[in-house]
């Protein structure tokens, strides 16, 4: 059965419709796109003859299968292992808010669903990707806090495929999108998803997509996490505790 993840690409962002053609090549029409810059410092830079440490980000969502056909592109046509040109990786998806949105993602990647969930289980958090339109990530965040969310993260984004999602949907979604991160504990998830999905979904001015992506660890989620008991401070010797 095949496993749904996230593609992350980061490339040389002058690089980006080449991987991007590839991409759309292998069926994978769909990716949210947003500009990073790198934190080379100039020694490097130079080391690997790179003029600047200018990047882009995308997000695409694949199977397995596709996933080995793409790291092949990647690898032989692009030259991805090349210093400077780039890295892809995958986090496994947990789920995909919406049996639409679940269908737009995966209409080109032969994918059938499987009663599993996720592979990683037991994880006590998950990651929130909302997609919306851009100037709607209030909307989005109100729709989460009332259903629990304490915070999110809002990065700005531009979509391909928006006209193929208008023929899908059958309605218009802005390529200038917003990402909104949450990270809420596992069993608020699904309470969180269908509030996004019901106050700021497709049928809203927000148009949003929700999916959830497995935390295996945080730091510094304390309050997410009440029911943790608190780790006892070390204890001194036996020595020294008979003398005090």
């Amino acid at each position: 059965m095949s496993q749904l993840s996230l593609m992350f690409t980061i490339l040389n962002r002058a690089r980006l419709p080449e991987f991007l053609s590839l991409y759309q090549q292998e069926g994978l029409e769909r990716s949210l796109v947003t500009l990073a810059h790198g934190t080379a410092t100039n020694a490097m830079l130079n080391l690997f003859g790179l003029e600047n440490s200018e990047k882009a980000v995308a997000l695409t969502v694949v199977t397995d299968e596709i996933w080995k056909s793409v790291k092949k592109g990647l690898e032989r046509k692009l030259r991805i292992d090349i210093p400077g040109t780039g890295v892809a990786f995958l986090v496994p998806l947990s789920s995909i808010g919406g049996k639409r949105e679940l269908a737009y993602f995966t209409e080109t990647l032969n994918y059938t669903r499987s009663e599993e969930e996720s592979e990683l289980k037991g994880t006590k958090q998950e990651l929130l990707i909302v997609i919306g339109n851009r100037g709607y990530s209030e909307q989005i965040m109100d729709a989460a806090r009332d259903a629990g969310a304490t915070g999110g993260t809002v990065i700005h984004a531009n979509g391909t495929g928006m006209k193929r999602a208008e023929k899908f949907f059958g309605i218009s979604l802005s390529s200038e999108r917003e990402l909104v991160l949450i990270v809420t504990a596992t069993p608020n998830k699904n309470a969180i998803m269908q509030s996004v999905m019901r106050k700021a979904g497709l049928e809203t001015d927000a148009k949003a997509i929700v999916f959830s992506l497995p935390v295996t660890d945080t730091a510094g989620l304390r309050l997410l996490a009440p029911d943790e008991p608190d780790e006892q401070p070390p204890q001194p010797p036996a020595a020294e505790q008979e003398e005090q």
